[in-house]
């Protein structure tokens, strides 16, 4: 897992497979909110820091597919 200091504002989330996931809006405690603009229903989602594997390239990248970290979103 990373630490939540190395998740920045608009950053993007890919799967491990490297297809988008979303992006990020902010940080808020363990979950990083999502951006709308991803979202099919046009709510925030959250997504567990824990899902995050790693850094790379600016990008966070999961610890799983793209389809499995979608699975993972929270509501509000």
């Amino acid at each position: 897992m990373i630490d939540a200091s190395q998740v920045g504002e608009h950053m993007e989330i890919v799967g491990s497979c490297g297809n988008h996931v979303g992006t990020v809006d902010k940080v808020e405690g363990s979950r990083i909110k999502l951006t709308k603009n991803d979202s099919t229903d046009g709510k925030h989602h959250y997504l567990p820091l824990s899902a995050v594997a790693s850094v790379e390239g600016g990008k966070l990248r999961t610890s799983m597919n793209h389809m499995d970290a979608m699975k993972q979103f929270q509501d509000a």
